[in-house]
């Protein structure tokens, strides 16, 4: 297993440990519904150094970008980003992703995930054909989410970056805790505010930063957060986890990821995309909350009134916001509307539950 830079942090403090996307990742310290109300109330740190990045350069750099991902990031310009994803050839998603427009048509930084950073870059490195320079930073790149109304006037006294102020999906590039060439960004996967922090572990930048913000936020009681709650969180946002809820065999138009695909422009599957959204997708990714008591969980079968198969759920968990079982889920197109009354399966038995809109919170 890989570790991160701030591996013997978490075993340091405790966190119960887990192998992640081929990472030893903390999952808790204190508890999922812990965590994840110090998220909602407050701030927490995320260390999520295990995700991938990949800088391109050059003048075809944005051409590059534009065949491999639906959004259109010709509207890019310096210090903003988006979320896009790369499309297969045959109408599904290779990943879901984050582009970063560092210097306008010449340089992007491309956020993946970390269990997908062997299969981006090649497919990345298959589409480029007209000699972009590329690099995979990927092992050396240090990333902390720090989530929540709270983080960024705890952090704001650590740089004299304005981040308090920082647009939703916008970034900048300073010093912070006295570490240079920091880039500071707002494209939180939470829902409850904040900025994520890549920098270079040089010169024992990671050690130093990650203290900086510990002390800074002890006060306010700032508190390291695991993967558990980060999956709580998100999904109570109705946010996909690639691998769960989008993968190679689903599109975007099915997923409800329409507005990241625009067609005033070429790229690979694009047609079929269009079809499905002229047409109507035949599935579609729906929120739902449980009416009797159960948890639907990832593959669980929803069926409807009759017992017939109709979808599978993808995600699913106890809210600890809302207090009840929430999830989503493929189901055929005609069960999609809000207010749908669909049966999850589980454990043999038929359990009521209801399309909602999301995010749930």
């Amino acid at each position: 297993m890989k570790s991160t830079p701030f591996t013997q942090k978490h075993v340091e403090l405790g966190a119960k440990m887990a192998e992640f996307a081929g990472f030893n990742m903390p999952i808790s310290y204190t508890g999922i519904n812990d965590e994840h109300a110090a998220v909602r109330n407050n701030a927490g740190v995320f260390d999520v150094s295990h995700m991938g990045e990949f800088i391109l350069k050059g003048d075809g750099a944005l051409e590059l970008i534009q065949r491999i991902t639906t959004n259109d990031a010709s509207k890019l310009t310096n210090g903003k980003a988006q979320y896009s994803c790369f499309p297969n050839n045959e109408g599904g998603i290779v990943d879901d992703l984050l582009v970063y427009c560092v210097e306008e048509n010449k340089v992007y930084m491309l956020v993946v995930n970390a269990g997908n950073i062997a299969k981006d870059w090649k497919w990345v490195q298959d589409h480029n054909t007209t000699g972009v320079e590329m690099h995979n930073i990927s092992d050396k790149t240090c990333l902390l989410a720090i989530q929540g109304p709270m983080a960024t006037k705890i952090l704001q006294p650590l740089t004299e970056m304005d981040i308090l102020n920082l647009k939703y999906y916008t970034f900048t590039k300073g010093t912070f805790a006295g570490v240079e060439n920091v880039l500071v960004s707002a494209t939180g996967y939470t829902g409850a505010g904040g900025v994520e922090i890549y920098f270079e572990d040089i010169d024992n930048a990671a050690e130093i930063i990650w203290d900086a913000i510990f002390k800074a936020g002890a006060a306010q009681g700032i508190k390291p957060i695991g993967l558990g709650a980060r999956d709580t969180l998100r999904l109570e946002m109705g946010f996909c986890l690639y691998g769960n809820d989008i993968d190679d065999t689903t599109s975007p138009i099915e997923a409800g990821l329409g507005w990241i695909t625009k067609f005033t422009k070429d790229f690979t599957s694009r047609a079929i995309f269009e079809k499905q959204k002229a047409e109507g997708p035949l599935k579609k990714l729906v929120g739902f909350q449980m009416i009797e008591k159960g948890i639907a969980r990832h593959d669980y079968e929803i069926k409807d009134f009759e017992g017939n198969l109709i979808g599978k759920v993808t995600s699913g968990t106890q809210s600890p916001s809302l207090g009840k079982a929430i999830a989503m889920g493929y189901v055929d197109a005609n069960h999609a509307a809000t207010g749908s009354e669909i049966f999850i399966s589980i454990r043999n038995t038929l359990l009521k539950a209801e399309v909602v809109k999301i995010p749930f919170v």
